[in-house]
């Protein structure tokens, strides 16, 4: 269930080379759409935090189970969010943590692209595995195993990362290109080069979670082109 009271999530707008400017956005139900999940506030260390759960009657991966936050129309540029990833109790042996980023979200959450992570990969000793630490996927056609099959290797890599700590993803979109950037390294962890919906689409953003994930987001902030 969503609680009425939700914490502010900062925007900055980038406009040209004229400077950003910012914009504080107190969110609540009337501005937040929990699609196929459960969503509620948690604190952490006395900040306030976004808790999202997939919906567990939800059996399929990679589909839109995000909370998507309305009023942001969103095609190139940058989005940048703290997350936070544990495994709930009952989560399958398939479970890896699944987090990250849904954007160009049409009006009918039909159509998106996503970035996340799989956080228990990242230190796996299976070199295989530690190569999935990433993934990138476009909804409804571009599944990661349709990804993985077609193009091994193209759509996912690896990063350190682990359970229960903050990762910070910073996602740079321009035009069919996406880079994701981790903890403010110079150098990205994942280069898409061919976004698979059309290049001059946009959409709202999400925050999204996969099967088996206790998933925590906070400090969002986007900057538009």
């Amino acid at each position: 269930m969503i609680k009425k009271v939700l914490p502010a999530i900062v925007v900055a707008f980038l406009f040209g080379s004229s400077g950003v400017f910012a914009q504080l956005i107190a969110l609540n139900k009337n501005n937040l759409e929990a699609k196929l999940v459960d969503m509620s506030i948690e604190k952490m260390k006395g900040k306030q935090v976004i808790k999202v759960v997939k919906d567990s009657t939800v059996k399929d991966a990679n589909v839109p189970t995000f909370v998507k936050i309305k009023g942001i129309d969103f095609k190139d540029g940058t989005i940048e969010i703290k997350v936070l990833s544990r495994l709930l109790k009952n989560a399958p042996a398939t479970a890896r943590g699944f987090i990250g980023v849904a954007f160009h979200i049409d009006s009918l959450n039909s159509k998106f692209e996503s970035i996340y992570l799989r956080p228990t990969n990242g230190r796996a000793e299976d070199q295989l595995r530690r190569n999935h630490s990433i993934q990138y996927f476009s909804y409804p056609d571009y599944n990661f195993d349709r990804l993985r099959k077609e193009a091994e290797g193209v759509y996912e890599s690896y990063a350190d990362m682990g359970l229960n700590e903050w990762i910070t993803m910073r996602i740079e979109v321009k035009g069919k290109q996406a880079k994701l950037f981790l903890n403010n390294n110079k150098q990205p962890s994942l280069i898409v080069n061919d976004l698979k919906l059309d290049g001059n689409v946009s959409g709202a953003i999400g925050l999204w979670v996969d099967n088996g994930t206790e998933g925590y987001f906070t400090d969002l902030k986007v900057r538009k082109q």
